[in-house]
């Protein structure tokens, strides 16, 4: 995984953030072999915390990476939720289920992207167990952000490729020959990582925005660990204690995706220094009215809206070209700003509408049909729609997924993990892809480039 360069690269950030250290000096010091360690940075409470604020920028610095809108585009290829038109075969391969192993994208912008964040979070994690100098407050807060971007990354990666390797330390030489872990216990550690995360960071948010994590954001994205570990009860208590904590509230559709939105949990906000608001506002809006947009919702999305859905008209927009008619994502209104310009949308990590599907789905499976219709139907109302006529388990569990396939649609990859967690994936994508689909696409393949530097891993089935 490379990660003997993501020390270097590691330090660098904190250099810049932090002006301890010049970073010709950085670069003539060799690096501990087993573990970070520089007091410099974690000396007070402020170094403490511009590191981790460097974690939350790192998040957001580049487009269409795994935390900042790869997840939005890649899966929903690989789904029935978008089509590419780029014409750029790299992009093709992903709607083709074909995703070659040397495929850029998913080496660079997914694997490693993804590892240097878990490798970052294990930095400060180090790094605080053997500061003496931050008070407990903060100590606990970034211990706390920090598990939580552990176990967040780990996830995506573990939904994506299946069995991954579970980095727990910056010792680049474990790092380097450290072999998948199967899925079970990746799950294990991600939802250990939660639990002491919830313990740890404050029921306030630490900034005047929702832009850091709080214990009502650990508790929301726990509730989704535990729907996909199918551990019901368990889903359910969380989201209750989400909705319970009367903190949010489902927002009207033309409001959800503003910065001021009483529905967000969590939300990443973008550089200053870039261009773009959202990954997703600048991957999916068109560059002018003469241009098509480079991706469009497929016919099958588009034929799955019920009359009268006003998520139609306000998440979704059109426009033709050459006499061709293009729908696209419309969650997020901006294409992009002046460098420096306020940014008037961040990228929407968690909110409640997520919340109220989740416990939807966890009380169909506990039998709670009309727990179930109740919060399925918060949803559906919001939207314009009656209440659902789903009146029995297997309907119920049917309706709640097709809402599912609305309401968050092109959002985080949740249309693709769905059809693999309740294992409709081969049903639903050899009907729309034909003989493009086969059962071993439902995992990408483990990037070449990974393979060869790391002889302990192996290839998923069918690459």
């Amino acid at each position: 995984m490379k990660h003997f360069n993501y020390i270097k690269y590691f330090f660098t950030v904190f250099t810049l953030a932090t002006g301890l250290f010049s970073c010709e000096k950085f670069i003539e010091v060799d690096l501990p072999t087993d573990q970070l360690t520089t007091q410099s940075v974690f000396s007070n409470d402020e170094s403490a915390l511009a590191a981790i604020r460097g974690l939350y920028s790192e998040i957001t610095k580049n487009n269409v990476y795994i935390g900042h809108g790869a997840m939005s585009v890649y899966p929903a290829l690989s789904a029935d939720e978008l089509n590419t038109n780029s014409g750029d075969p790299t992009e093709i391969a992903y709607v083709n289920n074909a995703i070659p192993v040397n495929s850029f994208p998913l080496l660079t912008n997914i694997w490693q992207k993804g590892y240097f964040h878990i490798y970052q979070a294990n930095a400060i994690l180090e790094n605080l167990s053997i500061s003496n100098d931050i008070s407990p407050a903060v100590k606990d807060q970034i211990s706390g952000e920090a598990k939580f971007f552990r176990a967040f990354f780990h996830f995506y990666l573990v939904n994506l490729f299946g069995p991954v390797p579970l980095a727990m330390t910056t010792d680049y030489r474990n790092n380097a020959i450290i072999a998948r872990s199967d899925t079970a216990i990746v799950y294990q550690q991600i939802v250990a990582d939660l639990l002491d995360a919830q313990k740890l960071v404050s029921t306030n948010y630490p900034t005047p925005e929702k832009v850091r994590v709080n214990k009502w954001a650990v508790t929301a994205f726990l509730a989704r660990v535990y729907l996909y570990l199918k551990d019901w009860t368990q889903a359910e208590i969380e989201v209750s204690n989400v909705i319970n904590s009367s903190a949010y509230k489902l927002s009207t559709l033309n409001n959800t995706f503003l910065p001021t939105s009483s529905e967000t949990i969590l939300q990443f906000l973008p550089p200053i220094t870039q261009i773009w608001n959202t990954s997703e506002g600048f991957s999916f809006l068109p560059f002018s009215s003469l241009a098509s947009p480079s991706y469009s919702l497929t016919n099958s999305l588009m034929g799955s809206f019920e009359p009268g859905d006003e998520r139609k008209t306000n998440w979704v927009n059109s426009m033709a070209v050459n006499n061709i008619t293009y729908y696209y994502p419309f969650k997020f209104k901006v294409k992009s700003v002046t460098a420096g310009a306020p940014k008037t949308e961040y990228s929407v990590v968690l909110r409640l509408g997520e919340q109220y599907l989740i416990r939807a789905e966890a009380r169909a499976n506990l039998n709670n049909l009309g727990g179930a219709q109740s919060d399925l139907n918060l949803i559906r109302s919001r939207a314009g729609l009656s209440n659902t006529t789903a009146n029995d388990k297997v309907n119920l569990l049917l309706a709640i997924q097709k809402e599912r396939q609305i309401e968050l649609l092109c959002e985080w990859g949740h249309r693709w993990f769905d059809l693999k967690r309740t294992g409709r994936i081969d049903n639903i994508l050899s009907a729309i892809k034909g003989s493009n689909w086969q059962p071993t696409d439902a995992l990408y393949p483990i990037p070449q480039n990974e393979m060869l530097t790391n002889s302990s891993l192996t290839q998923n089935p069918g690459y």
